[in-house]
């Protein structure tokens, strides 16, 4: 067996064990009915505290305000892409919550016609058989009605894959998001007036795994093997998932406005809020993508880094020197930067070349995503190089030469005050000495690469200051 026959077959093997969970998944009998699933928010829900008084609510209509129809490969589709029953759904979560005390309004006219019947029945009753036949309680009537819907499906936000194939093997993967967003409001039946809006998102994820294999293993004999499963995520489970969350913090952040409170009194209550505010604090610190963002707090930092170079200059068998930095930054404007570094590197090159020398960088600093926990930078400026030693007197300084530089990193937050960065530039001296070596027309030039630690310091900026950078 040759050995890209080998390297095929495990490849496919390789698939095949990827799709194991689908396939021992797959129904192989009819299945019975079950209880609908829960969400990560169902069990929350029902963990909240008890209220001090249950708020008789009612939902006339929570429905689907997008329009949208499935999206499908092909033709048309006459099905919707979000489920119908919305208000059901938070009738539910309104029943697990505890806090609420739902009425019927969807289907008033349902429940009006039942009572008028009840009331002729027990009329014809009275003047027949018992004159004493008590009246009809009358009806619940809501002091909130709560209204919204689902405003928003966003098909397609993310979409992506990956494929290979080599000799009749390959393989591929496929992905999908979607996003649906619903609003929830309460309004007091009193006044009209809105006590609370809240919105809530929630990322509908779609998967595709397929394998294949296409060999000829002899004169006529073609194989052919496929293997694949697709995992979609349920839009029901999707808006039940955020309705539910959508109640969670219509609750909380009620307990916050003090328009209700639980039973156990203040104290857990501000637990309860507490505990809310941080999540949300981070939830409204992650935008679209799942872009973490963070607070520039300060404008001032000190960084340490550590790396190597290469020396590119006349002599060959080019080999890696250390390097060390540490650097000044300051914040001139949201995303730009000024910063001053001095290194400390060894050039070795050639059979026996080896020089210690030191630098001093000046360096304009461009963030490009400069409120993101990652991302990318990039930096341009000026320098000077001094050598550490002459070659004729080792206890004289050297010469001093001139350079610019340019490159590009990332920076991870860990906190408001420290970050970790990797970067990497190019330095263009403006001499062809660096090696102890003049051949050619060319200057030398060297590559520093490296790791580091930021600790920013100073003053701390407004709060109101983030704010209106995000806007």
């Amino acid at each position: 067996m040759s050995f890209y026959y080998k390297i095929s077959v495990f490849i496919a093997i390789g698939f095949l064990l990827t799709g194991c969970g689908a396939y021992f998944n797959q129904p192989i009998m009819q299945q019975q009915a079950r209880t609908g699933e829960l969400t990560t928010k169902s069990q929350i829900l029902k963990n909240l505290p008890l209220p001090a008084e249950p708020v008789v609510v009612g939902v006339y209509n929570f429905k689907d305000q997008t329009g949208q129809y499935k999206n499908i490969e092909s033709g048309s589709s006459f099905s919707t892409a979000v489920s119908q029953g919305a208000t059901t759904i938070l009738i539910k979560a309104l029943e697990d919550s505890k806090w609420f005390t739902p009425i019927e309004r969807e289907n008033l006219g349902n429940l009006l016609n039942e009572r008028n019947i009840i009331r002729a029945t027990r009329d014809e009753y009275r003047k027949s058989t018992n004159p004493n036949e008590p009246n009809l309680p009358p009806l619940l009537f809501a002091g909130v009605l709560l209204e919204g819907g689902v405003i928003s499906y966003d098909s397609n936000i993310i979409t992506g894959g990956a494929g290979a194939r080599y000799f009749g093997v390959g393989g591929a993967t496929q992905y999908r998001e979607d996003r649906i967003t619903v609003y929830l409001r309460a309004v007091s039946t009193s006044s009209g007036k809105i006590l609370k809006t809240v919105y809530v998102s929630k990322t509908i994820l779609s998967q595709a795994v397929s394998a294949n294999l296409f060999k000829f293993v002899n004169f006529k004999r073609l194989l052919e093997i496929e293997t694949g499963f697709t995992r979609n995520e349920p839009v029901q489970l999707a808006m039940k998932d955020a309705i539910e969350k959508a109640v969670e913090s219509l609750i909380i952040e009620g307990i916050q406005d003090k328009l209700w409170t639980s039973k156990d009194g203040q104290e857990v209550n501000d637990k309860l809020v507490e505990a809310y505010l941080l999540d949300k604090e981070m939830e409204e610190t992650t935008k679209l993508y799942d872009r973490k963002l963070v607070k520039r707090d300060f404008k001032n930092a000190f960084s340490a880094a550590g790396g190597a170079n290469i020396l590119d200059g006349d002599l060959a068998n080019k080999k890696m020197g250390f390097l060390v930095r540490a650097g000044y930054s300051r914040e001139l404007t949201h995303f730009l930067f000024l910063d001053v570094n001095a290194n400390a590197f060894q050039f070795v090159s050639g059979k026996s070349y080896s020089n210690r020398l030191i630098s001093l960088d000046v360096n304009a600093s461009v963030y490009l995503l400069p409120n993101d926990t990652f991302g990318p930078y990039i930096y341009a400026g000026f320098g000077v190089i001094n050598d550490l030693v002459k070659p004729e007197n080792k206890l004289k300084t050297g010469n001093t030469y001139f350079k610019i530089q340019y490159g590009l990193g990332v920076e991870y937050f860990i906190s408001d005050r420290f970050g970790v960065f990797a970067f990497g530039d190019q330095n263009l001296a403006f001499t062809d000495e660096l090696d102890r070596a003049v051949s050619g027309k060319r200057n030398d030039f060297y590559y520093n690469f490296g790791l580091g630690i930021k600790y920013y310091f100073g003053k701390k900026r407004n709060n109101d200051v983030f704010e209106k950078i995000e806007e």
